[in-house]
């Protein structure tokens, strides 16, 4: 994301700088129109972005049969789980265009199972959501659950029942990825705090404001551009833990202008049209200044995660309603924003174990719900679904350069340009930030897409 401060001096904040480009076919349209009549029972196509308002329209009609939903990317295909062998609801999902797959768990099983885990399980380094492939609810241990802690979680899994659960161990430590992103920077607790602006926002009051991690907010209440400048922007907002990881904060200067785009670099932007629910199985893009561009899928949703307290010692800060991806992510990368090739903005960056060489999780709060909980829309507003104005589009055919600006003043900035920051976890204000030179995580590729990803 980027903004314009006019008056006085300028400003430019990215939420996310191009690190490494490439993967033209990912940006290729997705098919929208049905290869069949309306009439005909065979499966539709359909775009990602139509999941969610056809599977509520689905869901509404079937009630209790109805056991989620998730898209098949490769055959652009949605599929919706039922329970039971009613030849009515099997008929009522294929009239929709969509794919029934039969399966033993109720979504009423799955919730009642979610709190059971809620209730007895929920160890600091521990998450869980609900995996509508296997319909099961998909429960993952990072390397600090052992012993005892370790012999409750399988115990619980286990009460579950067969077929209910399933366990797996992370390499990785399950913690908010604090520092990086596009950096903002705060000083707070006699140290220096490094996160992300998400996307820009206008808040309920009219006021340019952005949306970043919760974390964040809770950990510092004014912002600035550079590490060592002067705030520019307040917390107004902060949600962690609890139902969600998300902030508003909103620009200092009220003519500042908070273009609803994400920055690609080489003077690119993709816009941000609407915000939009994760739907399981889509593809999805992340920006950070650490890691730069990547791209994975989204595989749970509703997850929850117990994060190691960085502030009770012992404790658990446990966050619920994320969404669970396969996208990788490192320190330096939280708040970032996770968006979909067709300029909707689904997430921010709130944490997770592994990291881009090895892989792991990542966890993300649902953009939908922290413009519901904080009032404010996309951009310029209207409803949340207008485009910013700002910097030009990018184009087919043109390159992205991962560039090498610093992010403070008038320009964007690489990733590379700001990578350290440490890997300070859960807010904490003990690492030092700074402008610091790093090494950019990939290179441009001239294939005409204006995105490509590296993994």
């Amino acid at each position: 994301m980027s903004h314009k401060r006019i008056p006085k001096r300028k400003a430019a904040i990215a939420a996310g700088s191009v690190a490494a480009l490439g993967a033209a076919a990912l940006l290729l349209p997705n098919a929208n129109a049905s290869q069949t009549d309306s009439s005909d029972a065979a499966p539709k196509t359909f775009k990602a972005a139509d999941v969610p308002a056809l599977v509520s329209q689905i869901a509404s009609q079937l009630g209790d049969a109805f056991a989620g939903s998730y898209y098949s990317a490769d055959k652009q295909q949605i599929v919706v789980n039922v329970v039971g062998d009613n030849s009515n609801v099997v008929n009522t999902v294929r009239k929709a265009g969509a794919v029934p797959n039969q399966v033993r768990n109720s979504t009423s099983t799955l919730r009642t199972a979610a709190t059971e885990l809620r209730t007895k399980a929920a160890i600091p380094g521990t998450a869980w959501s609900v995996d509508p492939k296997t319909n099961e609810i998909r429960v993952t241990a990072d390397s600090t659950v052992t012993g005892t802690e370790w012999d409750t979680l399988q115990s619980t899994v286990k009460s579950l029942g067969s077929g209910v659960a399933t366990v797996k161990k992370s390499a990785g430590t399950f913690k908010p990825f604090v520092s990086g992103g596009d950096a903002i920077f705060a000083q707070a607790g006699g140290g220096g705090i490094r996160c992300s602006l998400g996307f820009n926002v206008t808040a309920s009051d009219g006021s340019p404001a952005f949306l970043t991690a919760g974390h964040c907010g809770v950990a510092a209440k004014q912002w600035s551009d550079s590490q060592t400048g002067q705030p520019i922007a307040t917390v107004d907002q902060a949600t962690f833990p609890g139902n969600g990881d998300f902030s508003l904060v909103k620009y200092d200067d009220p003519a500042t202008q908070a273009p609803s785009e994400v920055n690609v670099g080489n003077g690119q932007t993709v816009q941000i049209t609407q915000a939009a629910d994760a739907v399981v199985g889509q593809q999805v893009f992340r920006m950070g200044s650490t890691t730069g561009l990547h791209d994975g899928t989204v595989t749970g949703l509703d997850a929850t995660v117990n994060f190691q307290s960085e502030t009770v010692p012992g404790g658990v800060d446990t966050v619920t309603g994320l969404i669970q991806t396969d996208v990788c992510a490192e320190a330096g990368d939280s708040g970032g924003s996770l968006f979909t090739q067709d300029g909707s903005a689904i997430g921010l960056t709130s944490g997770g174990s592994g990291d881009c060489t090895a892989g792991g999780e990542t966890f993300f709060q649902p953009v939908t719900t922290a413009l519901q909980a904080t009032g404010a829309t996309l951009g310029a507003g209207a409803g949340g679904g207008a485009a910013g104005s700002g910097d030009q589009g990018a184009n087919p055919g043109d390159t992205a350069n991962p560039g090498g600006q610093n992010g403070a003043g008038d320009q964007t900035a690489s990733p590379g340009d700001q990578s350290g920051a440490g890997d300070q976890a859960g807010g904490a204000a003990d690492q030092s930030g700074g402008d610091q030179s790093g090494q950019s995580t990939g290179n441009g590729a001239e294939d005409g897409s204006g995105i490509v990803t590296s993994h």
